[in-house]
């Protein structure tokens, strides 16, 4: 049954190793200010240990980050150098260079045959920025938003720092972890919420919506007046069925995407939104307000990614080949219970049979042999205490090397 999304209390996430998150300097008067009280962002937290032992000395395999082991392609390397050379790198428009603009909105004819206007296109600092300006632009303070978990743990942080409501959809196995039209509706109808944010393929899960299910979700949204919220960061990772775009089933569903996933660009901080044409305004104030502009030197540079398929392409091979590494691997180590890994670059097993404390086991298992993992507390304060997150988006050799430690350490 769909539950209110309970808060992850500091001391849990804070097991995940031994570096413990401390304010540093003086109380200031008063202390933070309640919309800063949010659980932390526990794959970070894995990730600073994690380095910190590599810095240590320690030979340590990063499983945790859904960070791509690739390099920006070739390409998109080229065009940042002159721009460099050629622009002065300053601000551009608060919505975005138009040749980038123009650009997404061809991507969205070539790869879903769905016609998008170039004003709708919102070119934004990372999808971070994108679901901020959403959750501004559509909702405000006290409004109630619809998310399934276990899923991306941002997005509920980020809606109460901004004064919004979490309810949690508890999605189940049998449902490919994925939120069910009848729930939509019945929530739309008990709950008031204003709002379904979904992520096809998932982060933690991996798995995807089919276009019919998707457009199901659509149709409950618009039939009860509820805002759509797509993220699809991870379009152009699936390794059996393309993933659809909501914007194939409703002109009123806001999409997010990012350059950081299979473009293989996450430091460079670029993504965007495609908005309905009477929310473009209301996002481009915010934007001039909250950020100016999105990177520019990466503005140009993500122009030349849509060019660069061949190498994103070779990237995806070699996440395709860690993907079958590790789910050939992980049952007989002791993980025989993986969600469906349909696309993006994750595996969410259950671990109830090795433990009842995934923090403490990730904490473990990085202590011991050198393997960073994320606790499923991270994506599910309810069952995520038996769950834990295996990214393979790194290099061959390390996913095998974790294989193998992961096997001896449980044998």
């Amino acid at each position: 049954m769909p539950d209110r999304d309970a808060k992850i209390d500091a001391p849990a996430a804070d097991r995940v190793g031994s570096r413990a998150r401390r304010a540093a300097g003086s109380p200031m008067p008063g202390g933070p200010a309640k919309r800063s009280d949010i659980a932390p962002f526990i794959v970070m937290d894995v990730l600073a240990e994690a380095n910190e032992r590599q810095s240590q000395g320690e030979d340590i395999i990063h499983l945790e980050v859904g960070q791509p082991g690739t390099p920006a392609p070739a390409l998109v390397r080229e065009a940042a150098k002159r721009a460099i050379d050629s622009d002065r790198i300053g601000y551009t428009e608060a919505v975005g260079i138009p040749e980038l603009r123009v650009r997404i909105a061809q991507h969205y004819r070539e790869t879903y045959g769905v016609t998008i206007a170039p004003e709708r296109v919102v070119v934004t600092t990372g999808s971070s920025a994108g679901f901020v300006l959403t959750f501004l632009a559509l909702f405000d303070e006290g409004a109630t938003v619809a998310l399934p978990s276990p899923g991306y743990p941002c997005y509920r942080h980020i809606l109460r720092a901004l004064g919004l409501q979490v309810l949690s959809i508890e999605t189940k196995a049998e449902g490919r972890w994925m939120p069910q039209e009848n729930e939509v509706a019945d929530l739309a109808s008990r709950n008031g919420i204003s709002g379904l944010l979904l992520a096809s393929p998932a982060n933690p899960t991996g798995t995807m919506l089919s276009g019919e299910a998707l457009k199901a979700l659509a149709n409950v949204c618009e039939e009860k007046g509820l805002w759509l919220i797509s993220d699809e960061i991870y379009h152009g990772l699936t390794y059996e069925d393309p993933a659809e775009t909501a914007l194939a089933f409703s002109d009123n569903a806001i999409v997010i995407n990012s350059f950081s996933k299979y473009f293989s660009m996450t430091g460079w901080r670029i993504g965007w939104m495609i908005v309905p044409e009477a929310l473009v305004r209301t996002v481009e104030r915010l934007v001039q307000n909250l950020y100016i502009s999105a990177p520019t030197l990466s503005q140009f540079a993500a122009i030349a990614a849509f060019d660069a398929g061949d190498e994103l392409e070779a990237y995806k091979a070699v996440y395709q080949r860690n993907r079958e590494l590790l789910l050939d691997a992980l049952p007989s180590a002791g993980f025989p219970d993986l969600a469906p890994a349909d696309g993006a670059f994750y595996l969410y097993a259950n671990v109830a049979q090795l433990t009842n404390d995934s923090a403490e086991f990730a904490a473990k298992m990085l202590s011991e042999i050198g393997v960073a993992i994320t606790p499923g507390l991270d994506f599910d304060s309810v069952r995520g205490n038996q769950y834990v997150r295996f990214s393979y988006a790194g290099a061959t050799e390390d996913i095998e090397k974790a294989a193998t430690r992961i096997h001896a350490w449980l044998a």
